[in-house]
Formats: C-alpha cells, structure tokens, sequence
C-alpha cells in the first residue's frame, strides 16, 4: 500500500497544444506496471476546455465543482455539473470544459493501452464551442 500525500505532487498547467484557456492539471494517482489506471483532477477557467481526443479503454469523468461543457463529435454538446458522472465508451473523440461564464473541476479516470492514456486530436474552434 502507498499513501500520497496531499500536495505533494506539484500541479501543472494543461498544456497548450491539448487545452484552451487556463487549465490546471493536480495528478492523483498513476499506477505501476502492471496497472494502467490514472486520474488527475482538472480544473477549467471559464471558456477553457480541452482540444478533441480519445481514449483507447475509456475514460470516466467526475465533476466535482462548477458547471461545464462535455461532446462527442456528432451529438449535442450536453451540461455537466457538480455530482454528475460522465462515461466516455473507449475510442469515442469528445471534449470537455468550463462554461463561458462558469468554472469547472472534475476527476478524470483513464486506463492505459501500451502505455498510452489518450490520443489528442485538433483544438475545438471557438465555433464549436458556442455552438
């Protein structure tokens, strides 16, 4: 058994070329060979979201504060909020943020496939955002 202590795995900024806006990425946990699960706690500013991306096994979000956005490409975008829990099917391109005027924190729970978690894809416009 391994106890993490709060704080002490430093924060990082979501990276440009996988986010919009300010995001804020606390990881949780990652496990070792031969587990492939993680999940991080991001939080979206208002108007920052995520770019378009998969993930192999699926992945699973848990809102935890705020309101925010969630789609996959072909289907309306639909409102997330605090409690509610969000079950992307494996391979299914989706994105997910803060509302405009709104900011949001959830829990992402993601399994790993050879060593890979996601797969990113294109930045979603601004258009689609608003959409």
């Amino acid at each position: 058994m391994e106890l993490k202590k709060s704080g002490s795995q430093k924060s990082a900024k979501g990276p440009e070329e996988n986010f919009t806006g300010n995001v804020r990425i606390d990881p949780l946990n990652s496990m070792a060979e031969p587990g492939r699960v993680s999940c991080a706690l991001v939080t979206f500013e208002p108007g920052a979201r995520s770019a378009w991306h998969f993930h192999p096994l699926g992945q699973t979000l848990v809102v935890t504060q705020g309101c925010g956005w969630v789609q996959s490409e072909g289907q309306p975008k639909m409102e997330i909020r605090a409690g509610d829990v969000v079950s992307c099917p494996p391979n299914e391109k989706h994105w997910h943020g803060a509302t405009s005027t709104t900011a949001m924190s959830h829990i992402a729970i993601q399994e790993a496939l050879d060593g890979k978690p996601v797969e990113w894809l294109e930045k979603v416009t601004d258009d689609e955002y608003h959409r």
